[in-house]
Formats: structure tokens, sequence, C-alpha cells
């Protein structure tokens, strides 16, 4: 086994018992970007000869006085939103072409604590403003979307490109990228893991966390990125998740929607999805059925959130540079300069009435068990779907569909595989939990993935 294909644990453990130095590992995934980012397009910059740099850095000060930690030498990527002190942050965008970030953000800042090295940065969906991220290639087939907005951050992570990424989440721009490559996606409570210096798109739905290969990784990220920043006004200095225990799941309640979250799912997401919700249960877990609040109100509520306030951080430069942006984002832009102050506050109390009604139906339930998202990864290019009820959908709002929930109400999810479709194509599960229980689907999640073969497994990279 070659350096880049072992995961964070895995290579973090490596490091700390000197049968790895950083250098080494952080020279076999900068190879690994050489030879496949050509196929793939996840990368807006590698700064290879600064990676290195810090590696050397990193090597000298374990050899020295010990590792800080477990990401100490551990090569990652960054979104394209957020900001490195000294690196470009153009939210791949026309935009913000020649951006260069003044100081680090608060996640960045807290990475570097902790010794990860700074690979680069990765594509997003213009200003993270859709769930496709047509510059980048799935990684599992390469005709395919990768999933947005951080399709660039999925991508690396699953072909070996970086040992974990980081990626923001506004309608599940971790969550569907992750299921689409095969890896794992962790949206944290809202709040928990600050956004100081992270471009937003829509900031009382963003959030910003890691895309890895094991659930276990996500969790060590987690714990090095999450706790209180004054600069956010959104973050919270409540409990911070500091154990994440595996063992079985006897006691815990695992909720089964009865609607929305199995509404027009391809058959094979669905099969694999439940075949894993029943193996939660031979793990200890008991199941419950169901019903989701408010189901009919997500996407209106989603959408009435988030294109007002993207609208109104993008004022100045859709008026100043309208052509510079991508087609498909300016159109959405220019929609919310018509969304009314009455429809923005009636999605407000909206909001505020699903969040109340979430934390009743936890009130019965530990987690909640559903599929990321309704079908695996689409053709590039392809921008509606036929649902066997004879519905016609958008690609992006298929995908969002399943997602939004999480963000409305600001609880923890997380994206893990469980399975492929008859194309080869990865399928997710995700799991959701009371805000601040984020430890809770971190245990689930990684107690089904140590039962089951294959996790943590590299994308094959189709030809």
């Amino acid at each position: 086994m070659q350096p880049f294909e072992l995961s964070l644990t895995e290579a973090s453990r490596a490091v700390r018992a000197r049968e790895l130095s950083p250098v080494e590992l952080t020279e076999s995934v900068l190879a690994r970007i050489a030879a496949v980012e050509g196929r793939l397009g996840a990368y807006v910059t590698v700064a290879a000869d600064a990676a290195l740099a810090a590696a050397v850095r990193a090597e000298r000060e374990i050899s020295g006085s010990g590792p800080r930690g477990p990401l100490h030498g551990i090569p990652m990527a960054l979104k394209d939103l957020i900001d490195a002190e000294g690196m470009p942050t153009t939210a791949s965008s026309h935009v913000r072409a020649g951006h260069v970030a003044e100081r680090d953000s608060r996640v960045a800042e807290r990475l570097g604590a902790a010794g990860a090295v700074l690979l680069g940065k990765t594509h997003t969906h213009e200003f993270a403003y859709g769930l496709t991220t047509p510059q980048t290639n799935n990684a599992w087939d390469h005709s395919r979307v990768a999933g947005g907005s951080s399709g660039g951050s999925a991508v690396a992570v699953a072909a070996g490109g970086a040992t974990f990424a980081m990626g923001t989440d506004t309608g599940g721009s971790i969550r569907v990228p992750a299921a689409l490559n095969g890896v794992v996606g962790l949206k944290p409570t809202y709040g928990l893991v600050p956004r100081t210096g992270v471009t937003s798109l829509s900031w009382s739905l963003d959030h910003v966390g890691p895309l890895t290969r094991t659930v276990e990784d996500a969790a060590l990220v987690l714990s090095a990125t999450a706790g209180h920043d004054p600069r956010d006004p959104a973050s919270v200095s409540g409990p911070m998740p500091d154990r994440f225990p595996g063992g079985d799941l006897r006691g815990l309640k695992v909720g089964v929607p009865r609607n929305h979250y199995f509404d027009r799912v391809v058959p094979e997401v669905e099969e694999s999805v439940r075949d894993a919700i029943e193996r939660l249960a031979e793990l200890g877990a008991e199941l419950v059925d169901v019903e989701i609040p408010m189901a009919r109100y997500i996407q209106a509520v989603q959408w009435g959130l988030m294109v007002p306030e993207a609208t109104a951080y993008h004022e100045r430069s859709l008026r100043a540079t309208p052509d510079l942006y991508a087609a498909d984002v300016r159109i959405l832009l220019e929609a919310g300069e018509l969304t009314s102050a009455g429809d923005y506050l009636r999605a407000q109390r909206a909001r505020t009435m699903m969040r109340d009604a979430w934390a009743r139906m936890f009130d019965g339930i530990d987690v909640l068990a559903a599929p990321t998202v309704p079908m695996t990864a689409a053709e590039a290019g392809q921008e509606t779907v036929e649902w066997a009820d004879g519905t016609t959908e958008a690609v992006s709002d298929s995908y969002v569909r399943l997602c939004a929930p999480a963000n409305i109400t600001g609880v923890p999810a997380l994206t893990l595989p469980v399975g492929h479709d008859r194309a080869g194509l990865p399928i997710g599960m995700q799991l959701m939990a009371r805000p601040f229980r984020d430890a809770t689907v971190l245990r689930v999640g990684r107690v089904y993935e140590e039962s089951v073969a294959g996790a943590g497994r590299l994308a094959p990279l189709a030809a």
C-alpha cells in the first residue's frame, strides 16, 4: 500500500509510530495529484512547494518534541471558499480572480495549529451556489457529476489526492458530493465549527465540515476544528463532542422515516439504505418508524432563506460585474432580487416551527437514518430526472431535497457509504441527531463502518 492510500487515522498512527514521515506522506499525495488531476479537475490551486516545506517542519517537530496531535503532518485540502493566508480564494469564480487571502480563516488557523499540511484549494460550484461542481469529474466515473458544491474536496479525498479535506454545506454541499464519490462527509451542528474567513452563500444555513475516508477520520477533524469563535456571530460555546466511542448500539433508537426520505428515490438507493438500517438493528439498535414533520414545506423554506441571503451577500459585485458570474449562478442571484421581505420573514418563521417540530420528533429517537441523496451521480450535463410517478425534477432539486432539512434545523448530519448501484456508483446513508449530538451520529456511523468490509476504499478511477 502506498502512503496516499492510507486513511487519516492510518496515516496518523504510522506518523506517530515513526513508521512514515510527513514528507514521505506528502510527497506520495502530491505525486497522486499529479497522476490523476488531469482526469479529475479537483484542485484550483496546488501549493506543492509550500506543502513540502510544511511537511519538513512537521517532520522536524515530531522528531524533536513529538506530535501535537493526530493531524500533525497530515496533508489536507481546503475548499476554495476557505481563506488561507497568502493563498488565492477565488470561490471558483472570475468575480474573485486575483483575490489572495490576507489572513487565515479560523478553520485554517486551527488546522495549522494542529500541524496539518495544506496541499491547496479544491474546486467548488461557483460561490457554492450549485450541486454539481461542473469543473470537476466524479472520481468513480469521469462522465458523471462530482456533486457539489464541495465537489473538489470530495473527489480529492476519494481519489487519494488529499488525506482529508474541508468543505461547506448550505443545502447538502458536503453530503451530496461525499455520497456521490463514496466518502464520509460531516455537516456539524450549526455554529459548532466557526465560519470566520469563509466565503458565505447563505449565512443562516452555512456550515463548515470535513470530508474524509472514514467516520473515525471525520471525528478527528471535528475535534480539531470545533469550538467557539467570537468573530463568528453564529458560533456557539455549547457542549463540544469530546468522545466518539465505538462498541455496539444497544439501547439506541434509530428513526426510520415513513415519509419524505424514501419518496422519489431510485430502488437501488432505497434497498442499500434499508439494508444498512437493518444492519444497525443487528448491531443492537431499536428501529422506530417516524413521521417527518412539515415535509411539504422543506424545499420552499430552504430556497426562501437561501436565495435572498445569497443575493444580499453578492449585491455589490452583482451590480458591478454581472457578466463575470456563470449563467446559472447569475440567474439565481438575480431571482433573489425579486424575493420580498415578507417572503423571507415567512421562511424564517417556518424555519422556527420546523426546528421545534424536529426537536419533538427527536424526543422519541436518538438518530434518524435515511438516504443522503435519492439517486447516484447523474451524467454530466443531465438537467432533469424522471421519476416513476411521472414527476420531472431538476437534478439539483433532487440532490438538495433530502439534505436541506438538516441545514434548516441546524442538526448534525453525517453521510457514509453503504453500497453501490449496478453501475458501481456509490450510495450514501445519512445519519442525523439533535443539535450538539454530533458524537452520537459519529458513534453510530463508526459502529456501522466497523461492521462492514471496504471502509475507506479509494475510487477505482475509471478511464
